[in-house]
This record gives structure tokens, sequence and C-alpha cells, in this order.
């Protein structure tokens, strides 16, 4: 005879899902929750359990929230979470790429960024005024100042790059 319903366990499962998806909102600003299809009752938890300090309460707090969250739509809540994670990890990624071609082009000079012309697809000419400028000036002030703007230039670019890449065409 198939059974009708969930087991224990898979109840038990999912429960613990809805409370691990509550506690993830826990983290985001109230701007963020804005954002997120919740009802009252569970905004007004969520805002609670972000000025629990003692470890019993925020315990029961996220039980609440867990108990609240299957009222709520768990998969569009999931939905616009993991799609701001992905933004975030897009954007350290490109932080991170920016960063190392300022590096090259600040110690290798002009060959990297003719690397970074081609590779990037960008006639960008600031970078080479911006090197030459780095390389003229005898104050590390304005030296950091100018790799400053080299990185700025770059990780717009970096950016801009990654999120063409993210749209399907």
């Amino acid at each position: 005879m198939p059974q009708t319903k969930p087991s224990k366990t898979a109840r038990k499962r999912e429960h613990l899902a809805l409370q691990e998806l509550g506690e993830r909102l826990i983290e985001l600003t109230v701007a963020e929750l804005d954002e997120l299809p919740l009802d009252t009752r569970l905004r007004i938890a969520v805002l609670a359990a972000s000025d629990i300090t003692a470890k019993g309460a925020l315990r029961r707090q996220k039980q609440l929230i867990g108990k609240l969250m299957r009222d709520a739509d768990a998969d569009a809540i999931r939905r616009i979470i993991d799609a701001r994670n992905a933004d975030d990890r897009l954007e350290k990624r490109a932080f991170a790429e920016a960063e190392r071609w300022r590096d090259r082009i600040v110690s290798e000079g002009h060959s990297a960024i003719e690397e970074y012309r081609q590779v990037t697809g960008t006639g960008d000419e600031t970078l080479g005024e911006l090197l030459a400028e780095l390389q003229r000036t005898l104050n590390e002030r304005t030296a950091k100042g100018i790799r400053r703007r080299i990185f700025q230039r770059v990780h717009g670019t970096m950016l801009a790059r990654a999120r063409d890449d993210r749209i399907p065409r």
C-alpha cells in the first residue's frame, strides 16, 4: 500500500530546510528583506531575531521563523536569495580579476595593457596615460591614487564583462 503522506523524517527534513532558509533571512538588511515576498508575521519575526543575543532565545526564534516559513513562498524567496548570492560571487570574481590586471599593468607596463586590451576587446587609452603618469610620479601618495584609478577603470570593464557573460542570449 503506497504512503499517502510524507514520512516523519521527510517532514522534519523539510522543516529544517525551511528553518535554514529562514536563518538566511536573518542575515539580510531591511532593504533586502523589502524585496522578498514575506508576510507581516514572518518579517517581524526575522527583524526581531536580528536583535536577539541570548543563544536559547535565538534558537527558539529561528524555530518560529521556520514554522512561519511553512506559509511563505519558500521557492520564490530561495530564488531571490540565490540570485543575490550569484551577483555577489560575480562581483567578487570581477574585483579579484581587476586586482590581478592592475598589478600586472603596474608591474609589466604597456605589454600588460596590450594584453588587457586583447582579452577585454577595449581600446581604453586612459590606462596608458595613467601608467605614464604613474611612472613619472615620485610621490607615493600620488602613485597610490593613480593605482586606484587604474583599478577603477579595469574593475568597471571586468564587472561589465561579467554581467554581459551572465545574460543569456
